[in-house]
């Protein structure tokens, strides 16, 4: 089986996993008042547990390939670095230390700075286009998730 289905099966597992908890363990836990309400905070993982599934399906059969005219080049497992392995592997440091860095640094701060080191990291070098870009979709985010969605989200660090 080639590399592509076996990712696409992992996928699978976990969106299974994860709908399992948004459809049977989340909402267990609904105060009365809510379950009445169209909208649930399950809602959105549900979504996203199905649509996930059926992605990672549609790969695992192979319904994406094209009809073989001239075969297509699979990904090769022993030619890894070939890949630009790297940069894959330096954008999954740059969420984990996202994550580890958005309490403290604050919301906008380590957005800004994930968003302007990945695109680095990927090869984007304006720097007149990237910064403000960065600042404005951070801003945008914070401003719909603690107004418009009343969720709090520390937008300064911890010390100031």
């Amino acid at each position: 089986m080639a590399l592509d289905r076996w990712i696409a099966l992992f996928i699978l597992l976990v969106c299974l996993a994860y709908g399992y908890g948004a459809f049977f363990l989340m909402d267990g836990s609904l105060p009365p008042f809510m379950r009445r309400n169209p909208i649930w905070p399950s809602t959105f993982p549900k979504i996203l547990a199905v649509a996930g599934a059926a992605v990672a399906l549609i790969i695992l059969l192979g319904f994406e390939k094209a009809p073989e005219k001239g075969k297509a080049p699979e990904i090769d497992y022993r030619r890894l670095g070939d890949y630009k392995l790297g940069q894959a592997l330096g954008l999954l440091a740059m969420m984990v230390a996202y994550a580890l860095l958005l309490r403290s640094l604050g919301f906008i701060a380590a957005t800004v700075l994930f968003l302007v080191g990945s695109a680095m990291l990927l090869g984007e070098r304006r720097f007149l286009v990237l910064i403000p870009t960065a600042c404005i979709a951070a801003g945008v985010v914070w401003y719909l998730v603690q107004e418009m969605l009343d969720i709090f989200l520390r937008p300064l660090p911890v010390w100031l």
